[in-house]
């Protein structure tokens, strides 16, 4: 039975912006973040559940079919080891340089690392199409420190989605203070703390290898959290 305190995960706004995309974010995502940059944490895990839960449950089937011996502990750390790795090179794949490189580079990073976090539930028998893993998302990735609020802020921005379906919506500040605000929340649910972390990007020769680390070590504590959840339950 479904709880009713959880927003149900919407539909995709559009029928041709479906199925997932592996790199990144997809471009609709990016729209609605950059509209509504104060919930960009929440508009990032709905779309992340409807767009990648059922990639992570097919994921998981596939692989105990090919290994029926396999523990749920061993496929986690399979999915740990896959995407530490993809983290490290997220700080690289855009190519793009200052404010908005350092923006699409934090997306990037909270868009894998949500992937993880949905595999490793798939790992432990745990729903990943479930909308309970968007409340899961924000938890573990710290945007929100109680379930309860993660799932308030979620109700929130849905409706906030559907709405913008039915009204233009205007810019109501300048580009600048709109991609400062969006890396902001980004960063903070990407686990990126320090905000020379997030910037590196703008600084020439810094970009590469304080992003490596600061995406591989956010994505390692990450995942001890979600063991931690779905390895216990």
């Amino acid at each position: 039975m479904t709880d009713p305190a959880v927003p149900a995960v919407p539909p995709p706004p559009h029928a041709d912006d479906q199925g997932p995309d592996p790199a990144g974010p997809p471009g609709t995502l990016w729209a609605r973040m950059k509209a509504d940059p104060q919930y960009a944490p929440e508009h990032l895990a709905l779309e992340a559940v409807r767009r990648l839960g059922s990639e992570a449950r097919r994921w998981a089937e596939r692989a105990r079919q090919d290994q029926p011996d396999v523990t749920p502990d061993a496929l986690a750390r399979q999915v740990v080891r896959r995407f530490t790795n993809h983290a490290r090179l997220s700080g690289a794949v855009s190519g793009a340089t200052g404010l908005p490189g350092a923006v699409v580079d934090v997306g990037v990073l909270a868009w894998t690392q949500a992937r993880m976090v949905l595999h490793m539930a798939a790992a432990y028998g745990v729903d990943p199409t479930g909308a309970e893993r968007a409340t899961d998302l924000l938890v573990l990735q710290r945007v929100h420190k109680a379930a309860e609020t993660a799932r308030l802020a979620l109700g929130v921005a849905a409706g906030r989605e559907r709405a913008s379906r039915l009204f233009a919506t205007s810019a109501g500040q300048p580009l600048t203070g709109v991609m400062v605000k969006l890396g902001v929340k980004l960063a903070q649910m990407a686990g990126v703390r320090a905000a020379r972390r997030m910037f590196a990007k703008m600084i020439p020769g810094a970009a590469v290898v304080l992003g490596t680390w600061a995406n591989s070590s956010a994505t390692k504590d990450l995942a001890e959290r979600t063991t931690e959840l779905y390895g216990r339950s």
